[in-house]
């Protein structure tokens, strides 16, 4: 699930705030091409699978109604090794679209980890090392952006760095998007 523009442009002033903080360097920052709700992680596809899953969903999108939502706050996984901003609004929708996606995604033979109950949030800094992410989350604690329409569920491929060159972020591309509530 992809924020709008001028969402991510709030999101950028926030994380540009984040980055003065000290210790930010020893952060390795997620770049603005990047910032999106993961709602099932599928790893590698074999690129048969796509267009079966691509349809599924599709289905699952048309099969829920828009919602609304907002960037909201922050937290952290991985004892510091991941920092993120949160989401607001209906997130039961949310939590419903990231099961029919995951479901969609079994039903279509792309091999699934384990069953996790869904956290929304939006990766904006990783650490190979634990960090004291306390001043971060204090600081996104009064985040919050606009409110907006949930319209689309976007399939996101990344195309991980290979060149070895320290810095390098990863490559997105939505290469399949259906729009919510279509159904009828």
């Amino acid at each position: 699930m992809l924020p709008p523009e001028d969402v991510v442009r709030e999101l950028a002033a926030e994380v540009a705030l984040l980055r003065k903080l000290p210790g930010a360097d020893g952060l390795r920052w997620t770049g603005r091409p990047g910032w999106h709700f993961t709602l099932a992680f599928y790893g590698e596809v074999d690129d048969e699978l796509v267009p079966e899953l691509t349809a599924r969903l599709e289905r699952a999108a048309s099969r829920t109604e828009p919602f609304e939502l907002a960037l909201s706050g922050g937290g952290q996984f991985g004892h510091g090794r991941v920092l993120w901003t949160g989401a607001d609004g209906d997130l039961r929708a949310m939590r419903l679209l990231a099961e029919r996606a995951e479901a969609a995604a079994r039903k279509a033979g792309v091999p699934m980890e384990e069953h996790r109950r869904y956290k929304a949030h939006l990766t904006v800094a990783r650490s190979r090392d634990a960090v004291d992410t306390r001043p971060y989350l204090e600081a996104l604690h009064g985040f919050r952006s606009r409110t907006w329409t949930v319209g689309e569920l976007a399939l996101v491929r990344s195309d991980l760095p290979r060149s070895g060159v320290p810095g390098e972020q990863p490559r997105y591309e939505a290469v399949a998007r259906g729009p919510l509530g279509t159904s009828g």
